[in-house]
């Protein structure tokens, strides 16, 4: 996977500009934060983006895929305020289920999704390259 950045740009936190990769793409739904039986145990933003970091690694390893494949993120947030609000503890369930691995990200603030007690949606694409052993 390469991490592409321009340059003479500053570089992001928490996210890279663009990435790329060739191998078996793995595109997991948007995850939010219930558990695998469809149960919300927060109403707590970074609570829920923990549970959703958590399902879309369940997702990923089911294509024998990990974390540092991810190469895109998209967050839906209903409430960009609580979001960014919970920056620090978003931050610490990130490195503690992803790790130090930051692909091209784009957050987006909705007006509401499908399930209503849903605070956060992150969708993923992961790139598996082929043949090499996992």
């Amino acid at each position: 996977m390469e991490i592409l950045q321009p340059p003479g740009w500053a570089r992001p936190r928490g996210y890279s500009n663009g990435v790329a990769a060739s191998g078996r793409m793995v595109c997991v739904s948007g995850m939010i934060g219930w558990d695998g039986d469809g149960v919300f145990h927060t109403d707590d933003f970074a609570g829920q983006v923990r549970q959703a970091l958590l399902n879309i690694v369940a997702v990923l390893a089911e294509a024998k895929a990990r974390p540092e494949h991810i190469m895109r993120m998209t967050w839906y947030v209903v409430d960009k305020n609580e979001y960014v609000a919970a920056y620090k503890e978003i931050g610490r369930a990130y490195r503690e289920i992803i790790g130090d691995h930051y692909p091209a990200m784009t957050a987006v603030q909705v007006t509401a999704l499908v399930e209503d007690r849903a605070k956060v949606e992150i969708e993923v694409t992961a790139m598996v390259q082929t043949g090499i052993a996992l």
